[in-house]
């Protein structure tokens, strides 16, 4: 969906693809010709936007196969569906039942990391809309937090290095801006703005918007780690940082640790095929729920899962929707947004519904919520 801002330029809202996941060409298509065709069709919008995410491999096959490319295309333009963001953070197609960390493998650190970001920049920059922009791709924090060093951080500024320079390159080939959302996430290497902002210093831009490399702001990372909204923009602003892409969602509360029922009801929500990050209140935190009996258990919890904001949760857990609605407001309630892409992300829902139907409906009442908000800090509905 686009939304005009108060400052004439476009927001782009959409969803996250990654869940209805597609190892290769036909199940990406598959999943713009069902889901994302029955999610546009619910919502009633002549364009939905969809952040699409590519397994190494067919991001490989995409970059180089002009014909591959063309398919995508027409399934997209057939479903009256756009893309003006990719998720490039997971890097293969994960069969197994548990992925742990493997999930922010390889790092950036490993060169294989460097040619899968830049092949994602390539096809971007051919799906991406004449009148987009830019186009943005969201990556790694870095790594996993450990192993890491000097020398470790010193490869990865490099790697960084090449995309900017690729990146400039495409631009003045294609005509196309693309740009890399370093997306801070509990347990890596940048899991605080605080830390984001250090490391992304060094792409600072003089004014708004300059930067071709910048911060993924995911609201449900920031809620897991307390930070406080109006402290963290603030940080930003000072630094100079840009925030290239939005992820939307909520994390899920248990104010009271102590409530058994509610321990139980928190280890139920998320996928546990990926780690799901617990934090306390002013107090440590564990890489996931399963650890969770190692923490104090005096002050509030919140767990690294992605839930829904159109939906409340189970007593006694509740959801993260007021930090959610302060970012959004500080992202796009002001005289000018501070991002132009908004992603509603949706992949690590509890109890994802098992037909596409009723996966479709659910995505599309958490745009409509976001959808709502929006319209509320005056941005209007133009496609």
């Amino acid at each position: 969906m686009r939304f005009r801002h108060r400052d004439g330029s476009a927001v782009h809202l959409g969803y996250c693809a990654n869940v209805h996941p597609a190892g290769d060409l036909d199940g990406a298509i598959a999943g713009l010709d069902g889901c994302a065709s029955l999610v546009r069709k619910e919502l009633d919008v002549p364009v939905l936007g969809v952040g699409l995410w590519f397994p190494s491999t067919l991001a490989d096959r995409l970059a180089n196969s002009p014909a591959a490319l063309n398919r995508l295309r027409r399934a997209l333009g057939r479903n009256q569906l756009e893309v003006v963001t990719l998720n490039g953070i997971p890097h293969s197609f994960f069969t197994e039942e548990i992925v742990g960390t493997r999930v922010y493998c390889p790092d950036w650190t490993d060169p294989e990391r460097l040619r899968y970001t830049l092949d994602l920049v390539d096809v971007l920059a051919e799906l991406l809309p004449d009148d987009a922009a830019y186009g943005s791709i969201s990556t790694l924090p870095l790594a996993w937090r450990v192993p890491w060093s000097k020398a470790r951080n010193a490869a990865a500024q490099e790697a960084f290095d090449q995309v900017e320079r690729h990146l400039a390159r495409t631009e003045a080939r294609t005509g196309r801006r693309i740009r890399i959302a370093v997306e801070p996430e509990p347990g890596c290497v940048l899991e605080m703005l605080g830390q984001a902002t250090a490391w992304l210093s060094r792409y600072a831009s003089p004014y708004a918007g300059g930067s071709a490399i910048g911060l993924g702001f995911d609201t449900c990372h920031l809620a897991v780690q307390f930070e406080e909204p109006d402290r963290g923009f603030e940080m930003l602003w000072r630094a100079g940082i840009d925030v290239v892409k939005a992820q939307l969602s909520a994390a899920p509360q248990l104010a009271d640790p102590s409530d058994y029922s509610g321990r139980r009801a928190l280890a139920k929500l998320g996928d546990p095929k990926y780690l799901r990050q617990v934090r306390e209140w002013c107090g440590p935190g564990v890489d996931d729920v399963d650890l969770a009996y190692q923490l104090s258990g005096h002050a509030a919890w919140r767990m690294h899962a992605h839930v829904p904001v159109h939906k409340a949760l189970p007593p006694p857990l509740t959801g993260t929707n007021g930090v959610l609605d302060d970012c959004l407001n500080r992202l796009v309630g002001g005289g000018h947004p501070l991002t132009h892409h908004l992603e509603s992300e949706v992949y690590t829902w509890p109890h994802m519904p098992r037909t596409q139907e009723k996966l479709a409906e659910r995505i599309a009442g958490e745009l409509c919520c976001l959808r709502k908000h929006l319209l509320g800090l005056g941005l209007e509905a133009s496609g």
